[in-house]
């Protein structure tokens, strides 16, 4: 199947734009090729520019907007468009699901098929070596873009209070405000392989983001041994892994909410991982399921 990439930088590593790299990999060992004129079909990422076109078009959704601190609606208005204008939805997570159902309403032809792991790249890649982590017993990492609801500040309280003496915080991404702590070093942007090698190292990954959707730094992360530590809220917990330690927060009632004030987590309560979080994040058998999703739209448009 010819497969047009729609709205897809694949020279860029941020989130959609990585796992699209990923997809693009293993799709095409699927012997599907993916053009830039002539498809069959049309997999867009978010919004299209085009959402009304003779080719059959499946919306691959990440998330919408719902801070209302911001016109929200105006950001969502061409997502709905293409939304509307989907033969089919894919979305990332069964809390991605529910929260656009809850805004867009409900759609006929939709699945959910959560984000995977390039485990063919990720066994090429030795552990980090660090003089300085060598002097640690365990290391803690956590990865991100640090807007307000990643909650980096929750991360290190965390570390900080369920963390010994022999255990380091390694933080990657840019942070603007940094705690100082003889025991946290903050690693700035690092490339993919890096941050690789880093997870391979690193015990526990740490990532307490509050209403996140489907983080592929924890993909990558559980892929590559580490722990999980998560909040409830959101879609992380659905791929956090069944050894995962997630921690509860009150449910969410999808109202709209000020997304960049999110509430402290006063307590450390403990509560299982989503049933979800056992399937499997390998690429192989996630491009599996994008063809075939794929396929049957192709097929019945």
């Amino acid at each position: 199947m010819k497969i047009l990439l729609e709205n897809v930088n694949t020279s860029s590593t941020s989130g959609p734009n990585h796992f699209g790299n990923k997809l693009k990999k293993y799709m095409e060992k699927l012997e599907h090729k993916f053009v830039l004129s002539n498809p069959d079909i049309r997999l867009c990422f978010i919004e299209s520019q085009y959402p009304k076109n003779e080719v059959p078009m499946v919306q691959r959704l990440d998330g919408i907007y719902f801070n209302k601190k911001f016109d929200f609606e105006k950001q969502n208005s061409n997502i709905l468009k293409t939304y509307e204008n989907s033969k089919g939805v894919i979305f990332q997570t069964e809390f991605n699901k529910r929260l656009t159902f809850q805004y867009f309403g409900y759609h006929d032809n939709h699945t959910v098929i959560r984000n995977g792991a390039d485990l063919e790249l990720i066994s090429t890649i030795k552990p980090l070596q660090n003089n300085v982590l060598d002097s640690y017993e365990r290391v803690w990492c956590s990865a991100s873009s640090w807007r307000p609801h990643k909650r980096l500040n929750e991360n290190i309280k965390y570390f900080l209070e369920n963390s010994s003496e022999k255990d380091c915080f390694v933080i990657a991404g840019e942070v603007n405000n940094k705690i100082s702590h003889p025991r946290i070093y903050y690693a700035g942007n690092l490339g993919i392989s890096t941050l690789m090698s880093l997870y391979k190292r690193a015990d526990f990954f740490v990532h307490l983001a509050w209403l996140d959707h489907c983080p592929n730094v924890v993909v990558d992360a559980r892929a590559c041994g580490c722990k999980i530590i998560c909040s409830s809220s959101g879609g992380t917990k659905e791929i956090a892994g069944k050894d995962a330690i997630v921690i509860a927060e009150p449910e969410w009632d999808l109202s709209p909410t000020d997304l960049y004030n999110p509430p402290r987590i006063e307590r450390w309560l403990e509560t299982k991982a989503r049933q979800e979080a056992y399937s499997s994040i390998d690429m192989v058998d996630v491009a599996g399921e994008y063809s075939n999703f794929l396929e049957k739209v192709y097929e019945n448009n």
